[in-house]
């Protein structure tokens, strides 16, 4: 059933004026996610004709855009991802391990964003991988999956990364499976200064090639003293590294997976008035023990706030590591088996988007809503472009 309102909604009616007001600022990648969400599940991206065989009752299914920003797209996205997961989890305990950087980080983030969210990426799976080796804590090479998240619940530009980490790892020699200590992963303020030294490298080094833009707001830091002073600061304050405890078994890791992967800014579910200027939505204030709230937004602030998380194009924010990386996955996890004495995975079973969805939502769109018969595809529809908005941006 479709939600009162949607994100959608918001950018037919005041998108253009986005535009207009924000042309000289707008760039390729927001212009293309406003254009795929305006047009999502409409006559524009066409779609096919179905009839119920027995009651003749007809109706019209639109495409989807398939934008991995758009709120709609990402259910029947989640659930493959899922399926796909399943056959690599481990009999052993999960960990939830969230890797944060500071405010003034985010800042530079933001304007430089392909650069940065690899250096987090790449931060967070050095300071597990060395942490984890040191046989101090556990001695062995741990693996993650690891979803990157550029928001809060207000909308507000905050980039971490949620971790899923099997409770151990393999022994160097590749002979043994170490386990960690019950309900404890690694120590956190370790992984936390670890995280922040490997970061704060990283970051230095990407200002000595050259990679970082360092303009408007940041323009002072482009001078290489301002820039190494930041840095210092950043050197002497404590990282935000926080590890949950353990889940109760595998299927609560998919379960909480499903929650983070496949995640947009804000779900249509949680918006609840639009008018000609303004945008309500619900939201969780964790500094009041999470009581939820409903925040009011220009419609031109809350467009600004959802399109600041856009992530360029090309980019991963769903990444594997160590010995979950994609170049040795499988041979790693059947390693992990044998040393667990685990039986190999089951195939997934094969199945058709329908009955994905129906799994996910308790829709069933082959059943006639009005009789129960079956729906059929009777014909297509062909696509039915609107016209082009000013300052279009042609993503072919």
């Amino acid at each position: 059933m479709r939600p009162a309102l949607e994100v959608a909604d918001v950018f037919r009616h005041h998108g253009a004026a986005f535009r207009q007001v924000h042309a000289d600022h707008l760039g390729r990648t927001e212009r293309r996610v406003m254009a795929a969400i305006e047009v999502c599940r409409t006559a524009a991206l066409g779609g096919h004709v179905e009839r119920c065989a027995d009651c003749g009752f007809t109706r019209n299914a639109y495409n989807s855009c398939r934008n991995r920003h758009c709120p709609k797209c990402q259910g029947l996205a989640r659930a493959e991802w899922l399926q796909a997961r399943q056959s690599e989890l481990l009999p052993v305990p999960y960990f939830h391990v969230v890797f944060t950087v500071p405010a003034a980080v985010a800042d530079i983030a933001f304007h430089n964003k392909a650069v940065v969210y690899a250096i987090l990426f790449r931060a967070a799976a050095e300071a597990l991988h060395n942490v984890a080796a040191d046989p101090r804590y556990l001695g062995a090479e741990v693996g993650a999956i690891a979803v990157l998240h550029t928001w809060g619940q207000a909308l507000h530009h905050h980039p971490h990364l949620h971790c899923i980490v099997p409770g151990g790892g393999i022994s160097p020699d590749q002979t043994q499976w170490i386990a960690c200590r019950p309900g404890f992963f690694l120590p956190v303020r370790v992984l936390s200064r670890r995280f922040r030294d490997t970061f704060v490298c990283r970051l230095r080094a990407a200002f000595d090639a050259g990679e970082l833009r360092l303009s408007g707001a940041l323009a002072d830091l482009a001078d290489p003293a301002a820039f190494a002073s930041r840095l210092d600061e950043l050197a002497c304050i404590d990282w935000v590294v926080f590890a949950k405890p353990p889940f109760a078994g595998p299927e609560q890791v998919l379960s909480y997976l499903g929650r983070y992967t496949h995640r947009v800014a804000i779900a249509n579910g949680r918006l609840v008035a639009l008018d000609d200027s303004r945008v309500s939505f619900t939201w969780k204030d964790y500094r009041h023990h999470g009581k939820t709230k409903i925040m009011t937004l220009s419609a031109d602030e809350f467009i600004r706030r959802f399109l600041q998380h856009t992530v360029p194009d090309g980019f991963h924010r769903i990444r594997h590591i160590g010995f979950l990386a994609n170049r040795h996955r499988s041979a790693r996890l059947a390693r992990c088996r044998e040393l667990l004495a685990a039986p190999p995975p089951e195939p997934p079973p094969a199945r058709r988007w329908q009955e994905r969805l129906r799994e996910l939502t308790g829709q069933d769109i082959d059943v006639c809503p009005r009789c129960g018969g079956q729906m059929l595809t009777c014909a297509t529809l062909p696509r039915c472009p609107p016209p082009r908005p000013p300052m279009w941006c042609d993503s072919s």
